[in-house]
């Protein structure tokens, strides 16, 4: 890992570990886009399922690695390997993907995206210790900034990819079909191959030691132990924004509920990869000057915004400036919440700090999209969207009253 030189070696302005992480995420995130985002139309056009059963695997798929993302954390901060275990997570995921290629029921959907999510599972919470333990001092939302970049860049990639392959296959189609699909995953399977190459070939271990000086301590034994409650709290509001943050498969529903061809919805979702890619550098760099709290508490806010508008939308052509939006609430958070925690808790417990981050979001993500996919059935689509909206803003009020920013400005 990089060390404490005043002029270590940078690519693009980064450390090493840190550009190439970011190389990896986008790799993984073009196969991903490729071969998972289209799952809920996968789903309901060409197995014809219902809204609740996709509830059930977009939140069933997101949450089973939230008790594996804690105690692969935990389990990293003990034995410093943290490239070791996001090598075997990224390598899990790799193998699954070539299955959906033969899925050809609900179950068998779940359990494709089951496996794929305990790979992501085993990988998150070691690589954000990677990244943290990194970065140089007062660049810590940079870095993450950075990924969170090059992880968009990889989605949007892999979604033009994507749009191509289905409008070569069947045009402008309303319904997905399972030949274009098929096609998805035999080309998205290439670059998760690539990613695990690079991870393997250029990524460094580390010791689990900060590079900035003075924050290295001993590992308290308790698993649970180390952590203040600005983070305890921080969690808790967490929890209450992501119980009304369904999955994103309900946006990719109500999308074609106005009558939207699938490559329109794919070139929409292109459109939100964008904004959210151009966000998120910037929104990592303002973290690291001003503070993160009010950036977070303003991306929820963005969040809540746009569900609304989801909720009243009415023409197709509105769909459009809601995606773009809605990049703009991922830039201004996912980075920015990664970059928070690695302020709030000293080094030594990042491992285990972001896998209890992790758990949070899986365990609530769970709930969240199943009592979407109710309110969708039984009251109308607008329903789910209308509950994350109120959600959204009490979480914002809890953020601006109950959490004060960490420690980072006091290290630059």
């Amino acid at each position: 890992m990089p060390t404490a030189d005043k002029n270590p070696r940078r690519i693009l302005g980064f450390t090493p570990n840190v550009f190439f992480l970011g190389v990896v995420s986008f790799l993984t995130d073009v196969s991903s886009e490729m071969i998972f985002t289209l799952i809920p139309l996968f789903l309901t056009n060409i197995l014809g399922v219902g809204a609740t059963f996709v509830g059930l695997v977009g939140g069933l798929s997101e949450s089973t690695d939230s008790i594996l993302r804690i105690a692969s954390g935990w389990f990293s901060d003990r034995v410093r390997k943290y490239k070791a275990l996001a090598l075997l997570g990224y390598g899990f995921s790799t193998i699954a993907k070539p299955f959906m290629y033969f899925a050809g029921a609900w179950w068998a959907v779940l359990g494709i995206r089951f496996a794929d999510r305990l790979g992501k599972g085993t990988r998150s919470a070691p690589r954000d210790a990677l990244i943290s333990h990194s970065a140089l001092v007062g660049e810590v939302g940079r870095s993450f900034g950075w990924h969170r970049a090059m992880d968009t860049a990889g989605a949007m990639l892999g979604l033009v990819l994507a749009a191509i392959i289905v409008y070569s296959v069947e045009g402008l189609s309303h319904r997905l079909g399972l030949e274009s699909y098929r096609w998805l995953v035999i080309v998205g399977v290439v670059p998760a191959v690539l990613a695990v190459v690079v991870l393997w070939r250029f990524v460094r271990e580390s010791d689990g030691k900060s590079i900035i000086p003075g924050e290295n301590k001993v590992l308290p034994k308790s698993r649970f132990a180390g952590f203040n409650n600005q983070f305890k709290i921080f969690l808790g509001i967490l929890a209450v924004f992501t119980l009304g943050r369904s999955s994103d498969f309900f946006l990719i529903l109500r999308a074609q509920n106005l009558e939207l061809p699938v490559v329109t919805v794919i070139i929409m979702l292109v459109l939100f990869n964008v904004t959210y890619s151009l966000v998120s550098l910037p929104a990592g760099i303002v973290s690291d000057k001003l503070g993160r709290r009010r950036v977070i508490a303003l991306g929820w806010l963005v969040y809540g915004l746009v569900y609304l508008g989801f909720a009243l939308v009415g023409a197709a052509w509105q769909v459009w400036p809601l995606f773009a939006v809605y990049g703009i609430y991922y830039g201004l958070t996912e980075g920015v919440a990664r970059a928070f925690i690695a302020d709030l808790v000293p080094p030594e417990r990042r491992g285990m700090a972001y896998g209890l981050y992790y758990g949070v979001l899986g365990l609530a993500l769970l709930p969240a999209s199943f009592i979407a996919g109710l309110l969708w059935d039984a009251i109308n689509p607008s329903a789910p969207f209308y509950f994350g909206a109120v959600m959204a803003f009490i979480a914002v009020l809890g953020m601006l009253i109950f959490v004060r920013e960490g420690r980072s400005l006091r290290n630059i």
